[in-house]
């Protein structure tokens, strides 16, 4: 069991269809993804075992918000589509039986919509991936190698399918 808390803290993601009307509405559509995520990503070396109740939070957020959380805690002065913050990775105690609280995901709107744009994707099922691939990194996953991001990548497209989300990796249609 996943507890999600869902923010929308820029105007604007409306737009990107009913299920971002509003955050209750967006909880829910985002519920089935956000559990599957967590189901596929756990396993060997992740940040939690297989059917350990879970915490986590998704905010849809703005360029300016996402650049400066990239800035503060990163050190890179830019926006960028999503960024984790994993909890997981803090020296804080763990207490058996209790929740394992994953993490923050945080998206920019304007960057999400401009690569949706050019990747020619639907800016919603954008948005979705982006979800997915931020969780992953919450579970400990990564991309830094070839092989990691092949990994990864693979994760994230068998998740996407099952929603009927086209691979994000492909190319765009000609």
């Amino acid at each position: 069991m996943i507890d999600l808390a869902v923010g929308i803290d820029a105007s604007g993601w409306s737009a990107l269809g009913p299920d971002f009307a509003d955050e209750d509405t967006l909880t829910a559509a985002l519920e089935p993804l956000v559990e599957a995520t967590v189901a596929a990503g756990t396993g060997p070396g992740a940040a939690i075992e297989p059917g350990r109740p879970a915490e986590l939070s998704v905010v849809f957020a703005d360029d300016a918000t996402v650049q400066r959380l990239n800035r503060d805690y990163r050190g890179k002065d830019a926006p960028t589509n999503v960024l984790s913050f994993a909890l997981t990775e803090a020296d804080e105690p763990d207490f058996p039986g209790a929740p394992l609280v994953l993490g923050d995901v945080v998206l920019a709107l304007e960057t999400v919509l401009a690569e949706a744009t050019r990747d020619s994707k639907a800016p919603a099922d954008h948005a979705r991936h982006l979800v997915v691939h931020g969780i992953l990194h919450l579970l400990g996953h990564d991309h830094m190698t070839d092989a990691e991001a092949e990994a990864m990548e693979r994760i994230e497209t068998a998740i996407l399918a099952r929603f009927g989300i086209a691979d994000p990796y492909s190319d765009p249609p000609a």
